[in-house]
């Protein structure tokens, strides 16, 4: 494995930003559910930079339990960033992953480990009948999945999170993939293998407050869109064929009514607004353009996705993240 220990059942990666309140909860609810499960499992929580005592916490857990280990990045590098860091040193042969603040209750942790017993790979999970979401949210997450599905063709079902099982075969695949911008959900469905759903009531968040503000949801969805899809470029491409069409009938018309119907067209006004219209339309995939050639920059320079600061639990610390080996 990662660390070359020997290889255990089940581990449960938790990135956690800013979680100070909800550690002891959370330990307390995972570690009879595990124990019930096999004796073979481990708890991996990532501090993802948090500005509170998030790390302290995470010691304690792993001073009065040796199965519990903490990795601490040296800044806040991302949600996604954090669970791969655990994914990184999970030595289990299947890995859930999963928040901190106990929306995603432990109590399923036992229906995953049952569907991948049964033989499947990729044990998602979808939220249904959430409790705390508003109608907004919830439209919000329907249209972002139905976009994301449109532009990259790969399906995700709304209500889709990060609290899933994936066996190591998965977790090895995904694990190889070291690009800029990661996007698990999307990945965890383009490297296939078989998998199962299981439907779950998210609870409510436990203490403290959401680190998802309504700008990085978008970051999140941008980084998802233009990781698997360049759809948007092409559709560039297809607005200025139409708009080239537009005009090229415009100008038609304008000859026509010159020269054959003997008036001028009239109608600057409407003539200066499509034209900034269509400046504007320029502009805007001048700057989408710009975000790939930006996404491409980062990407060659090779640098770590993810810094270790130190670690609890761990044998031998590592310092940068598998891009950089």
């Amino acid at each position: 494995m990662t660390d070359g220990s020997e290889p255990i059942e089940i581990s449960v990666v938790v990135p956690a930003l800013n979680e100070e309140g909800n550690i002891g909860a959370l330990c307390g609810a995972l570690v009879p559910v595990l124990e019930e499960l096999t004796p073979d499992w481990e708890i991996l929580i990532c501090d993802d930079g948090s500005t509170d005592r998030t790390w302290a916490r995470i010691q304690e857990q792993a001073t009065g339990n040796p199965r519990i280990r903490g990795i601490r990045l040296s800044r806040n590098f991302g949600h996604q960033y954090a669970i791969v860091a655990g994914l990184g040193r999970a030595r289990g042969r299947a890995v859930i992953s999963m928040d901190a603040d106990m929306q995603h209750p432990p109590a399923v942790i036992p229906d995953l480990v049952r569907e991948w017993r049964e033989g499947a790979k990729i044990v998602k999970t979808v939220r249904e009948g959430t409790v705390y979401a508003s109608w907004f949210k919830r439209t919000r997450s329907r249209i972002y999945h139905r976009v994301f599905a449109w532009l990259s063709g790969v399906r995700l079902e709304a209500g889709t999170s990060d609290f899933r099982l994936l066996d190591r075969d998965v977790v090895d695949a995904l694990l190889q993939i070291d690009e800029e911008g990661l996007f698990l959900r999307g990945l965890v469905e383009w490297v296939g293998y078989t998998h199962a759903v299981v439907r779950f009531t998210a609870a409510d968040r436990l203490t403290g407050v959401t680190s998802f503000s309504f700008r990085r949801l978008l970051s999140v969805g941008w980084h998802g869109v233009t990781s698997f899809s360049i759809v948007p470029l092409r559709l560039g491409i297809a607005l200025g064929i139409m708009s080239s069409i537009v005009a090229f009938l415009a100008v038609a018309y304008a000859i026509v009514s010159k020269f054959v119907l003997g008036f001028a067209v009239p109608g600057w006004a409407s003539s200066l607004a499509i034209l900034s219209f269509l400046f504007g339309v320029l502009f805007v995939y001048l700057g989408l353009l710009g975000e790939y050639i930006g996404r491409i920059l980062v990407e060659t320079r090779r640098r770590p996705r993810f810094l270790v600061s130190e670690t609890v639990g761990l044998a031998a610390p590592t310092r940068i993240d598998r891009r950089a080996r």
